[in-house]
């Protein structure tokens, strides 16, 4: 896989196939890499890039990938944000498609709240998000499973960074619904979305469907989805669909943008 360079910090993706751009985020929370899409109920890369660009990269300093960068104490997840942007930029694509899975919800609004105008449809699947019975869920489980390790592999960052970065990443006024933006901003989000609900400690089924309620343009695909094989490809049927549909309608923009 390449690297996309940008200063300190340097990206480790992947991509195949070729048609409208389907940038996918993988779940794994802050351990998010491209060779986790194996473990995922389906794998984008063998569904889609017979007809989309699919392209996704390691996360910045996740454990088993090979993107590196600063800590960004007190901005988390616009650092991951630039990341991903970044490296849209670097392949020279304006209008892309997103699907998230887990941390890629979260991920998913802050592209949306940062560079909406960019993208046609997004799908947050499993997506992650704010449990209140759960508060401290977040942050006790990164600073138990992915600080400690990341402070093993760089002399640069201590566990005290990690604490700042998590808190304000997870904590204060992070501490709801989608962590990235608001319930205002859902409510005014324009931008067609399929979700995908999941409901695991980490993947509240509340705040995936309410965000379905919240987003003008916003529709489910069914639930369960993977909880039995059979299930599966459907919910891929819908994506392709909802992919196809929107990869039509973000060309026709492109088109026009082109022209103007």
């Amino acid at each position: 896989m390449p690297f996309y360079e940008k200063g300190d910090v340097r990206i480790h993706y992947a991509e195949a196939g070729s048609g409208f751009p389907l940038l996918v985020i993988p779940g794994g929370g802050l351990n998010s890499t491209v060779a986790g899409l194996a473990t995922h109920p389906f794998n984008p890369f063998n569904e889609f890039q017979g007809e989309f660009r699919v392209i996704s990269a390691d996360l910045r300093n996740a454990k088993g990938g090979e993107s590196t960068g600063p800590l960004e104490v007190d901005r988390p997840w616009d650092a991951y944000t630039d990341d991903q942007i970044g490296l849209m930029d670097h392949l020279g694509i304006r209008e892309f498609m997103v699907l998230g899975f887990c941390i890629g919800g979260p991920f998913i609004w802050n592209l949306l709240k940062r560079v909406g105008d960019r993208i046609p449809a997004a799908i947050p699947a499993q997506p992650s998000g704010y449990r209140p019975e759960m508060p401290g869920m977040s942050y006790n489980n990164n600073m138990k499973g992915w600080g400690p390790e990341l402070c093993a592999r760089r002399s640069d960052i201590t566990m005290a960074m990690v604490d700042t970065f998590l808190t304000n990443m997870y904590g204060g006024a992070r501490a709801d619904f989608v962590y990235t933006v608001t319930r205002d901003f859902v409510r005014g989000c324009q931008t067609p979305i399929l979700v995908l609900p999941d409901d695991v400690p980490a993947h509240p089924y509340a705040v995936a469907m309410e965000t379905v309620h919240l987003a003008p343009n916003a529709q489910v695909s069914l639930y369960p989805w993977k909880d039995t094989p059979d299930k599966i490809p459907l919910a891929v049927r819908h994506i392709r669909t909802f992919l196809r549909a929107h990869r039509l309608a973000g060309s026709a923009q492109s088109v026009a943008a082109a022209a103007q």
